[in-house]
């Protein structure tokens, strides 16, 4: 899968996109075949599966962490099944916020620990089973909708607002994962998140499709050390503009900002630079959590920006608080019936 989304993703389609459009076609191909053929394997608990439509963030993360606090309110016990993108441990791992390090079990398994346990595996079935043995009676699936290599009980697909699927390409002309025809049809639930109309079309298609769409935001907490300051943010997100607009919201001042690659991992240089550079223009540095939780764990360099940073917490707050819930019953429906059929 491509990690990086080119600039030219998310504009209108140009000679760039159209050059690809070939390639695309056969990626579609495949990736929509192997969503629609291959058999998956189950496990014996509800499976609710937080993806989205498109290569880079749209706020899985953010979503799959208030699906485990409304799981945890009505007293199930979920577990996180991520693959760890961007870490190097290629076992099934347990993860241990106190031991590992984001590079070897990735950013988001750090945020998504600090919830609920986690495990990591570049195999889905394989990791769904360790959460089931540790007692997990609800797996929260961060990414993973078109891998097909796990029976899902509930998708709930994640769009932003305000970048829709780009120029609505795929891979490698555009960033859709696979045929929009074939994710539409399996998946369970729309969420839109934030304010914006590049999903209006989706929604559309959505609510045609007989689908529930569901609205939510990203809310940042509050926090004094932004309000009123000027600041030097610095962001390696899949799009650091979106957390930008986050900080100007608290009513902080960017006066300089940094964009690294997304799960980007630092080297001293660059954290030193952003010290120094901050330091000299009399700035307070600001990341998001993601960014964060990549610096612990690590000295130098690394522990001195830690100690002198302020980080942008962030909670994925649906229009209809119950919302939810609901999705959590029907994905324990769907994996009863399920396992009726199964026998």
């Amino acid at each position: 899968m491509v990690s990086e989304a080119p600039p030219f993703w998310w504009g209108r389609a140009d000679w760039k996109a159209w050059s690809l459009w070939p390639i695309s076609q056969v990626y579609g191909r495949i990736a929509g075949r192997r969503m629609a053929r291959t058999r998956r394997p189950s496990v014996p608990v509800p499976v609710f599966c937080v993806g989205n439509f498109t290569v880079g963030g749209a706020g899985k993360t953010p979503t799959a962490l208030a699906i485990a606090r409304a799981a945890k309110a009505r007293g199930l016990k979920p577990g996180f099944l991520s693959r760890g993108y961007g870490g190097t441990l290629d076992v099934t791992t347990l993860v241990d916020p106190h031991h590992h390090r984001a590079d070897a079990v990735g950013d988001e398994p750090l945020l998504l620990v600090r919830e609920a346990m986690t495990v990591i595996s570049r195999r889905r079935y394989e990791g769904a089973q360790r959460l089931v043995s540790e007692g997990a009676d609800l797996i929260i699936m961060d990414d993973g909708f078109q891998s097909a290599r796990l029976t899902i009980d509930f998708a709930l697909v994640v769009v932003d607002a305000m970048r829709g699927i780009g120029n609505g390409h795929l891979v490698p002309a555009g960033p859709v994962r696979a045929p929009l025809r074939e994710q539409m049809r399996q998946m369970s639930a729309m969420l839109k998140v934030g304010s914006g109309s590049a999903a209006d079309s989706l929604v559309r298609q959505t609510a045609r499709a007989g689908k529930a769409v569901h609205v939510a935001s990203l809310v940042p907490r509050p926090d004094p050390q932004i309000a009123g300051k000027r600041l030097f943010a610095f962001a390696g997100i899949a799009d650091p503009q979106k957390f930008y607009r986050t900080v100007r919201s608290m009513g902080g001042e960017i006066v300089a900002s940094r964009d690294f690659p997304d799960h980007h991992h630092f080297a001293e240089d660059e954290l030193l630079d952003l010290i120094n550079d901050a330091g000299r223009q009399g700035l307070t540095l600001v990341t998001t959590a993601k960014d964060a939780v990549r610096l612990a764990g690590h000295h130098d360099a690394a522990e001195a920006l830690l100690k002198r940073l302020t980080v942008v917490e962030v909670d994925m707050l649906f229009d209809d608080p119950q919302a939810p819930g609901r999705m959590i019953d029907e994905a324990i429906g769907r994996c009863r019936a399920r396992r009726l059929r199964n026998g």
